[in-house]
């Protein structure tokens, strides 16, 4: 008789994981959990070809459905996606609010269980249209609300959800210990000529919250100093555009998303320096990986970034700031920020540990009726005050606090 629990995994593009953090996530917890629990991975049909799908992945079953995981599809994708689970699975976990209109309606009619991973403040993000960020601002509150225990990748996104709704967010970050230091081969230094030299490294989603324009900006008036950033110039204007821009440069490298896990290794684990310009989200598995890699970090300032690093990384707010930090910083400081950020990540940033939360995060929520609530005291302090103490992503409005 299999006794283990039946646990959908829904909200990622699927398996194998490609380009993205919460694929990622998936493979590892696959990896170690799928001899405790009986897993199923949703996955988007649209994203593999028919060589690609498989029916299984590392002990855990593949369903597929005929739509995108990404953009205004995905609303469709994840509602599909719960609902066929419901007739075969106890829990839910759910990465991400996009199908979230439809857990009040699980919660009133089965009793599944559900938890929730709300993946960063999304409804922020300057990618998205107005309706859209009406539409994930609402489906926040609904996620939050009838999920049984909802997932934040932060502690300031925990002190959010504790804020806006009265709630206990589990923190659980992401494991980078799936990275590696390649030593370059002399092919690779053909394929990459900048290799062997010092260079700062950049990947990320080519969007105006992740200050690409900025950095680029910054390194384009210092021509002794190299960047290499890799990301998907092709997706939009703005990337389009920043492209053509610096293309030209000669101490600019700039690259398509690579999908090579070695290269990706290659380039990362060789740069002297790695640039994290993100200013929305939670723990961005990016930086985490470049903290296991023991690279120094010079972080955009803002209160995720500083928690994931525990505040001891370099820190810049504008395009001044970064040329500061870039002609200023000695050595001997930036040699001890990646030795504090190796430290930090080799004790928080491990599958083994994320794994182990999300295995008793299933057994509890197994096990308890009612969600814990809580009446935080904070909305007493006025905007001044949060904004002194860099807090202000606490409260967006004057109805912020209202539930």
């Amino acid at each position: 008789m299999n006794t283990r629990k039946r646990i959908a995994i829904i909200g990622t593009v699927g398996l194998p994981a490609k380009y993205g953090g919460f694929e990622t996530l998936v493979n590892h917890l696959v990896i170690h959990l799928s001899k405790e629990l009986n897993i199923t991975v949703y996955c988007s049909k649209k994203s593999y070809t028919r060589k690609e799908r498989l029916t299984s992945y590392k002990g855990a079953r593949l369903e597929y459905v005929n739509l995108k995981a990404n953009g205004i599809q995905s609303i469709f994708y994840d509602t599909w996606s719960i609902i066929h689970a419901l007739f075969s699975n106890e829990v839910l976990l759910i990465l991400g609010v996009a199908g979230a209109w439809i857990l009040p309606f699980v919660r009133l009619f089965t009793k599944k269980k559900i938890i929730i991973s709300i993946d960063g403040i999304e409804w922020k993000r300057d990618k998205w249209n107005l309706l859209a960020k009406l539409y994930l601002r609402w489906a926040e509150k609904i996620a939050v609300k009838y999920s049984h225990i909802d997932i934040s990748d932060n502690e300031s996104i925990q002190d959010y959800t504790a804020m806006r709704y009265g709630t206990v967010s589990r923190v659980i970050e992401y494991g980078a210990d799936h990275t590696l230091k390649v030593d370059p081969t002399p092919t690779d230094k053909l394929e990459f000529p900048f290799l062997g030299d010092d260079y700062a490294f950049k990947v990320c989603r080519i969007e105006p919250e992740n200050n690409v324009h900025l950095v680029l900006e910054a390194f384009g008036k210092l021509p002794s100093k190299r960047l290499v950033m890799v990301g998907n110039w092709e997706v939009n204007s703005y990337g389009r555009r920043l492209k053509q821009k610096f293309q030209s440069y000669k101490n600019i490298f700039l690259f398509n998303p690579i999908y090579n896990q070695r290269t990706i290794d290659l380039l990362r684990g060789n740069a002297s320096l790695y640039i994290h310009g993100h200013s929305a989200g939670g723990t961005n598995p990016s930086l985490v990986e470049a903290m296991y890699l023991g690279l120094p970090i010079i972080s955009f300032g803002v209160s995720y970034n500083r928690t994931t690093t525990e505040n001891k990384a370099i820190y810049f707010r504008t395009e001044e700031d970064l040329i500061i930090r870039l002609l200023d910083t000695a050595n001997e400081t930036l040699e001890k920020v990646a030795d504090e950020m190796k430290t930090i990540a080799y004790r928080r940033y491990t599958w083994t540990l994320v794994a182990a939360k999300y295995s008793n995060l299933i057994r509890e929520v197994c096990a308890i009726k009612k969600k814990q609530r809580i009446t935080p005291s904070i909305h007493h302090l006025g905007s001044s005050i949060l904004e002194e103490l860099q807090l202000s992503h606490l409260k967006t409005s004057k109805l912020i606090f209202e539930r």
